[in-house]
């Protein structure tokens, strides 16, 4: 197979990259081992937006972090993400974390982060009653947002999509070599031929990079562990709570997501299985226990989730973006941990241009817009319903009670321009599943729409791709297996 440039990796920084290319003369494919796109790090992590006062001054991580976070309100309306900007607070329990604070506010101010200040107890505990009353002080970082990691993603991608930009699933790249002044890319399937490759393979960035390269990167697989509460009647906090943060990375927060759920989390262990995504009775332990000395009022009784998503951490601690050293025509984004959802508007931007440059590639003449996403039903007022409905009586099917979600928000979810071939590529792309029953009631009906579009037996649904069948069989199957016996 031949195309003009291989982007590897399909989480939110690839499709951050695969969007910009697609403004191009050139074919870009997307090459993604999982089987939809955001399967790594894109769906399991915090959702922040992050100001960008953390990051040390003078990396790649503060450059491309402040300079994405300033990107997101507008990217997230043009592509209809949810993003709303709440602000975060880092929370200081003793006098002696007071100069973590005053530290990170100079950071801050280096790194251009507008609205930086220190709060001092008694504005805290009025921005944040049910905050614990120990709190000293606080650095207010008004630009911190949140955002939906995977919808993000899937929008990046759909919107590279309609410019041209083919994605291929599950497809793992085994090697890479140059031939001829061409790029072999060989995967466990087919061997693609390109004029360039892009690298950004997450957790697996480093093997590529060190296969085509002298100078040698490493990373580390960094497993967070998280838990979800559900929808409150009234949000515990607004803004992102954040304790002062340690060599491992900023902590265990509390905080609202962007469809108002509480997130408690992450965790951070340094663990040898890039896809050991599963949590621990001690991690878990960890997060309630850590997240109470922000919250003591905190109860876990409506916990409905918990889940872990490993980020890809390089030792040297930065982001390694930009041209491959010793390897023509290769670029790559490695290292992408945290703040790499922030960064990846500004990654994909930034990588683009050095690769257009690069090939010498032209702008096409006609980059078409985004697809335009309606709103949500569960977020509409009645007379929109009622409309809705008048204007597809399968928005009068609720299939998904805990979040309302009707069965044409499904049916369109799968026929995006790269839409849902899967239960949880449903969940993330509809909210179906991701209530209080976490697909209890929805994942059957779910699974029959599924099979409907996509013309396949029921019992090829899968809930996460190969290997994770729902069915093994019908009852009437079964029956005359057992009269056979």
């Amino acid at each position: 197979m031949k195309t003009d440039i291989v982007v590897i990796g399909a989480g939110v920084t690839g499709c951050a990259v695969a969007r910009m290319l697609s403004r191009y003369d050139a074919r870009v494919t997307v090459l993604e081992r999982g089987c939809d796109c955001a399967e790594g790090a894109s769906k399991a992590n915090s959702g922040i937006v992050h100001a960008g006062f953390d990051a040390v001054p003078g990396t790649k991580k503060a450059l491309y972090n402040v300079r994405g976070a300033q990107m997101y309100e507008a990217l997230a309306k043009e592509l209809g993400v949810p993003y709303r900007r709440n602000g975060a607070l880092v929370v200081a329990f003793s006098e002696e974390e007071r100069p973590v604070l005053e530290e990170l506010l100079v950071q801050g101010e280096q790194n251009g982060v507008q609205g930086l200040h220190i709060i001092e107890h008694d504005e805290l505990l009025k921005m944040e009653p049910r905050l614990n009353p120990e709190a000293v002080c606080a650095l207010w970082a008004p630009t911190s947002g949140l955002v939906s990691p995977y919808e993000m993603t899937y929008a990046l991608a759909d919107h590279a999509a309609v410019n041209g930009v083919e994605f291929v699933f599950d497809t793992n790249v085994t090697g890479l070599k140059r031939e001829d002044g061409r790029w072999i890319v060989e995967t466990d399937g087919e061997t693609w031929e390109a004029k360039a490759v892009v690298n950004c393979a997450g957790c697996g960035a480093d093997v590529l990079h060190n296969a085509i390269s002298d100078e040698k990167i490493q990373i580390i697989p960094r497993r967070g562990q998280y838990d979800i509460l559900d929808h409150p009647d009234a949000l515990p906090f607004e803004r992102t709570m954040f304790q002062c943060p340690s060599k491992m990375g900023k902590g265990i927060l509390v905080a609202p997501t962007v469809h108002r759920n509480v997130l408690l989390g992450p965790t951070a262990e340094d663990i040898p299985d890039e896809r050991d995504n599963s949590t621990t009775a001690e991690g878990l332990a960890e997060v309630s226990r850590v997240a109470a000395k922000t919250w003591p009022g905190i109860s876990l009784r409506t916990v409905i989730t918990n889940f872990s998503g490993v980020r890809a951490h390089e030792a040297k601690g930065d982001f390694v973006i930009g041209a491959v050293p010793g390897a023509e025509m290769a670029w790559e984004a490695a290292g992408i941990e945290s703040p790499g959802l922030s960064a990846a508007p500004a990654i994909g931007e930034a990588l683009a241009e050095m690769i257009a440059a690069g090939m010498g590639l032209e702008k096409k003449a006609e980059w078409k817009s985004a697809p335009v996403r309606p709103k949500p039903f569960n977020e509409m007022n009645e007379a929109e319903r009622a409309a809705a409905v008048q204007a597809d009586p399968e928005n009068g099917h609720i299939i998904c009670r805990c979040e309302v979600v009707t069965e044409a928000e499904i049916r369109a979810a799968i026929r995006r321009p790269v839409g849902a071939k899967t239960i949880d590529g449903v969940k993330r792309r509809t909210r179906a599943g991701m209530g209080r029953c976490q697909g209890g009631f929805c994942s059957p009906r779910v699974a029959e729409i599924l099979a409907e579009e996509l013309a396949m037996p029921l019992g090829a649904v899968t809930k996460d791709g190969h290997g994770s069948e729902l069915l093994t069989g019908t009852v009437h199957g079964a029956m005359e297996e057992a009269a056979k016996a």
